[in-house]
């Protein structure tokens, strides 16, 4: 019989092709709306493979559900959405995309530097109300970032694409992680720091961990004390690692000059006083949002699935 799989929302058409290859019975969710949990729970019955993304909350009872599941591939680098622990007793394998989001991250990264710096999003609302206005010299003044601080907070493969490309625009560079990273001081200049000094000494910081227990609210007052009135603040990798209260206090009280977000706490959830400062760019979780990259995802999502359910060990397995 051949191999099935479930997948909680349609990927790019390169990955399916590989699946269909192989002889797969596909099944995908056909509405472009987040999967609930009563209908994965009856998906997900008798199926070999799961294939799932972030905002898909794979716990214990989706576990115990899928009876017959080999592997849970996410369609994502992160992968604290899934119980790995509970999946590694019932011998579940549980894979990520990692390595392909990359550049697209890191590119975005710094569309969200710029729309801070330059006030991009705040300008294109206040032409868009199509008053009449006139160039003059205090129109929309941003911050420049030629010769800025530069912090970054985790330097795992994205963070240190951020810092490869801010060179360009002669910053200088002082990030913190749980280790030093020798080759992007070497090529960057970069300064290891603790978290502490990075907040204090950065014109603009950007974050770059994952989400675990000692990362949730990482960035909260205390941490916003730290920085200075003319900092921005850039999260492109968990919500729930910036306390979004104490951001909206330190946004509106001009603790510090704005920030630019493309992940939120309790996504897709927004925060409501977020949506009323101008001193915030939101965006709706596009990091990895360039075909390339997505297309890259799909194939190797593919991929871990078909060597999975092959009875061999996939490239991208979390949970060894």
């Amino acid at each position: 019989m051949n191999k099935s799989v479930y997948i909680t929302q349609k990927i790019p058409e390169c990955g399916l092709a590989i699946l269909k290859k192989n002889r797969f019975n596909i099944e995908i969710k056909s509405e472009k709306q987040p999967v609930s949990k009563r209908e994965l729970l009856e998906r997900v019955r008798n199926k070999d493979g799961l294939i799932c993304l972030l905002g898909d909350n794979i716990d214990k009872d989706i576990i115990n559900a899928g009876s017959n599941l080999k592997i849970i591939a996410t369609y994502s680098v992160g992968y604290d959405n899934i119980d790995v622990s509970y999946a590694s007793k019932r011998g579940i394998m549980v894979t990520n995309t990692p390595g392909v989001l990359t550049d697209a991250t890191a590119e975005l990264t710094w569309a969200l530097i710029f729309a801070c710096a330059r006030r991009i999003a705040e300008s294109d609302r206040f032409i868009r109300k199509k008053e009449k206005w006139f160039w003059r010299p205090d129109l929309m003044v941003g911050t420049g970032l030629n010769n800025k601080i530069l912090g970054i907070i985790g330097a795992g493969r994205i963070g240190q694409a951020v810092a490869y490309k801010a060179k360009g625009f002669n910053m200088e560079i002082v990030y913190t992680d749980l280790s030093r990273n020798r080759k992007l001081e070497l090529l960057t200049g970069a300064k290891k720091s603790s978290l502490h000094t990075v907040l204090s000494k950065s014109d603009f910081i950007t974050l770059h961990t994952p989400l675990m227990q000692e990362t949730k609210h990482l960035i909260s007052s205390n941490e916003f004390a730290l920085m200075k009135p003319s900092a921005y603040l850039v999260n492109t990798s968990r919500g729930a690692v910036v306390n979004e209260k104490a951001l909206v206090v330190a946004l509106k009280s001009g603790q510090i000059a704005g920030a630019g977000l493309d992940v939120y706490e309790n996504e897709p959830k927004v925060n409501p006083a977020l949506l009323k400062l101008d001193n915030v760019v939101l965006l709706p979780h596009i990091g990895s949002a360039t075909k390339e990259a997505r297309d890259k995802m799909a194939t190797m999502v593919a991929e871990n699935v078909v060597i999975a359910l092959s009875g061999k060990q996939p490239p991208n397995l979390v949970n060894h």
